[in-house]
């Protein structure tokens, strides 16, 4: 009985970390609500508290540690390394995605780069927090872990999870779900060898950061 209570708030685990994100993305999407600095905290807000349920799950519901989903306390050395590691194999997936969306012509979708520009750059670097934190828990830490403990299937593990965060970026065109999708692999794949989300988190921050360098330096 104990066992079956657990596998069911797995399941509510893995549907808030799977769809939680694309739902919330796709009613500010429907409603049209506009990208400012209020919307954007508001949706950050929402998603963090779908984050800390999703937390409270994993202490609470299915009593397990931080380790279940890769947050335990990092070794500071090795996991650097593997930050630099990832970095590299990240900037190399870049250059594939880049070289395959110039050979296919691939569009690209909106941006709101002037919407965007148009943001304080608190704001911003919010939006970057928020980005690598929760979608490196929603589809790497939690996804990964439990589809593998309830399927058996470290292919299903890792791909749901990834077709899923590559779709999320939708907005951005073929050539945004592209470069989600290669650079999304180095991550899962690095995730799955180390079992270290510190070191994914960290990536996607800085990743994320150095494409948004033009929009904040932009800004006086």
């Amino acid at each position: 009985m104990i066992a079956l209570a657990v596998r069911r708030w797995t399941i509510v685990g893995l549907l808030v970390a799977l769809f939680s994100g694309p739902l919330v993305s796709a009613l500010f999407t429907v409603l049209r609500i506009p990208l400012t600095a209020q919307n954007v905290l508001f949706q950050t807000a929402i998603l963090f508290a779908c984050a800390a349920l999703l937390l409270f799950i994993i202490r609470r519901k299915e009593r397990l540690g931080w380790d279940s989903v890769g947050l335990q306390r990092p070794p500071l050395g090795n996991t650097a390394i593997w930050v630099v590691v990832t970095f590299v194999g990240v900037l190399v997936a870049l250059a594939m995605a880049f070289a395959l969306i110039k050979l296919f012509h691939l569009p690209v979708g909106s941006m709101d780069s002037q919407a965007l520009a148009a943001l304080p750059k608190w704001v911003l670097l919010v939006a970057i927090i928020r980005a690598a934190f929760i979608e490196e828990l929603f589809c790497r830490g939690y996804a990964i872990e439990r589809l593998q403990s309830l399927t058996g299937s470290l292919i299903l593990a890792a791909g749901i999870p990834l077709f899923i965060f590559a779709v999320l970026h939708y907005r951005q065109g073929w050539a945004g779900i592209i470069v989600a999708l290669l650079t999304g692999a180095v991550l899962t794949a690095v995730y799955i060898y180390k079992r270290n989300l510190w070191v994914t988190i960290t990536v996607h921050f800085v990743v994320d950061f150095i494409l948004l360098v033009p929009l904040l330096a932009a800004k006086h």
